[in-house]
């Protein structure tokens, strides 16, 4: 086997990769860079292959497979159908090479409408899983279809299913069925980052999937919307589950190249160097200091920019990107330290949502967004409750707990947004962060929140996006700032602006995901920019806690979903 790579001066070479099973061993690890090797010089040159006719390809670094749109459910090439629906096993609604095999389960198994099963069909794949929603009430929602396919393809997959065929749902019961059924099998394939680099022979879990049944008007555009939103979900979920090593700042920007190479419509600037970070990012160099001794560890604050050439609207957004969380010297103990690997996932979101923006291309968006990279470690040399900061807002901001990090390193970086907002079109400001715990009782698991600045509320932006959320199955409850939220930060100690925190978890706090959202706003200098000022600038917070996904479960690419719905149109 031949592998092309690609050199950074450009020169092409040919490596042979091993094959012989008795000199597997030996050669693992070496076999484990080539494939790695391949995998990233085959992204790289993906975006030059012709793709055939109804033939889409998923695409991020080391991970691809593709997707046919099918035009014949008895197409061959398959080796299993999976099938969805929320009507009865024995309805008529089903399709007709269907229909009969559901009709005689039903007979034989009561619970077939809840449990489906998996049968014999007379159809060239042989074999079809069925995976029903189940009894839909007025409060499901789009979720029941896309969570039903995953659980059918990974029935099918645990059945030795290497080329599923996914026949959609023909329901109206939502506005999305079929596009939420299709990310559903996808999020089903998706093989976490650092599996697929230690077992190469595991990478993808399928050769192809087939799609059988779409009903719109534009398979192509639905398709290539499909494709752009998984492969945007797949970036934020390499980075947002990668472990505290894998995506430890340094690695997640070589990541971000290889995701976004030149020709991706992506401009990256990179910030690192260590004076520059303290000069201008302050309250953010104050986390990173203890992590800024060790290399591997130490902080980065990357840029990510697109620009469509002819943009109505401006979008700059800041994701807290802890790679990992011990709370600092306010250690978390007792357990709560495990899982803070996942502390990034609003970083990723970010650069996922830069993915999506990378491969639809819309003409009327300006994006900027920041990836805020830094290790909460503890040490002789991290910052301590006490210390009195001054951002680069000029507020002097008095620290009361070392584990409220997230605010500290997204608030410098949303005041230097904040400048460059000062000159671009419509421009509207973003956090997005698993910023507390607070989120998580207030919301319930799998629930992202969003609140708004005074300006952004006029203009019902949180309940836009709580509402393409819904539609796509990426769900939003709204919350709102107070009075109060700011009375809780201002300044306590003669000369100070700000008071960072209180000393006790957010969980065990009074408006403790709201009060946030309140810091950030007046330590960006966002409170001089309000209804009243010469130039309001619009300002919405996003915590995802509750929905980024917790281990040992995957990442989730939350709000990566939400986001692509409101900004940029689904296919109808």
């Amino acid at each position: 086997m031949s592998v092309i790579l690609l050199h950074s001066v450009h020169k092409i070479f040919t490596v042979s990769a091993f094959s012989s099973a008795a000199r597997f061993k030996a050669v693992k690890p070496v076999i484990h860079i080539l494939k790695h090797l391949e995998l990233t010089a085959s992204f790289c040159v993906s975006s030059h292959l012709k793709m055939k006719t109804g033939t889409y390809l998923i695409s991020v670094p080391g991970f691809q497979y593709q997707i046919k749109d099918e035009k014949d459910i008895n197409a061959g090439g398959y080796d299993c159908v999976v099938y969805t629906s929320g009507e009865p096993p024995n309805s008529d609604s089903h399709p007709e090479a269907i229909k009969s095999v559901l009709a005689r389960a039903s007979k034989l198994d009561e619970a077939l409408s809840t449990e489906g099963g998996l049968f014999e069909v007379n159809l060239t794949a042989g074999r079809l899983v069925y995976s029903p929603t189940g009894p839909l009430s007025d409060y499901h929602d789009v979720r029941s279809y896309g969570e039903a396919v995953k659980q059918g393809i990974l029935r099918a997959i645990k059945a030795g299913s290497k080329a599923p065929l996914l026949v959609l749902p023909q329901s109206s019961a939502f506005t999305h069925t079929q596009l939420v059924s299709v990310l559903g099998a996808l999020e089903a394939l998706y093989l976490s980052i650092q599996y697929r680099e230690d077992c190469p022979d595991k990478n993808p879990k399928i050769k192809s999937l087939g799609v059988w049944g779409y009903k719109g008007s534009n398979a192509d555009s639905f398709f290539k919307y499909v494709v752009a939103l998984e492969n945007g979900r797949c970036v934020c979920r390499d980075i947002g589950g990668g472990d505290p090593e894998r995506m430890a700042p340094p690695r997640v920007v070589d990541y971000v190249k290889e995701a976004f190479p030149a020709n991706s419509g992506i401009s990256i600037k990179i910030e690192d160097q260590l004076s520059f970070l303290e000069k201008e990012y302050p309250l953010y160099a104050a986390v990173n200091r203890c992590a800024s001794v060790v290399e591997r560890h130490n902080g980065r604050v990357v840029y990510l920019s697109y620009d469509g050439g002819n943009a109505t609207e401006s979008l700059l957004l800041v994701g807290k990107g802890v790679t990992y969380d011990t709370g600092g010297a306010d250690l978390k103990v007792n357990g709560f330290m495990a899982g803070m690997s996942r502390d990034k996932c609003g970083a990723a979101a970010v650069a996922g949502f830069m993915k999506v923006l990378s491969e639809l291309k819309p003409a009327n968006l300006k994006v900027i967004g920041a990836l805020s990279l830094v290790r909460n470690s503890v040490g002789s040399n991290c910052y301590v409750s006490d210390e009195v900061i001054v951002a680069r807002s000029k507020k002097r901001v008095r620290v009361n707990n070392t584990d409220a990090e997230g605010r500290m390193i997204m608030a410098d970086v949303l005041c230097h947004m904040k400048e460059l907002a000062q000159n671009l079109p419509n421009p509207h400001l973003m956090t997005v962060a698993t910023l507390t715990g607070h989120a998580c009782l207030a919301a319930g698991n799998g629930y992202s929140i969003v609140m708004d600045n005074a300006v952004a509320r006029e203009q019902k932006f949180s309940s836009k996006l709580q509402e393409a959320g819904q539609k796509i199955g990426n769900p939003f409850e709204i919350s709102y700032l107070r009075r109060e939220d700011f009375k809780f930060h201002k300044g306590v100690a003669p000369g100070d602006d700000l008071r960072q925190s209180n000393d006790l978890p957010s969980s065990r706090t009074a408006r403790g995901h709201q009060t946030p959202g309140a810091f950030l706003i007046m330590a960006s200098g966002l409170d001089e920019c309000d209804l009243s000022s010469d130039k309001p600038l619009k300002y919405s917070h996003v915590d995802i806690a509750a929905s980024g996904g917790d281990l040992p479960n995957e990442a989730t690419g939350a709000p990566v979903l939400a986001f692509a719905a409101h900004y940029l149109p689904v296919p109808a």
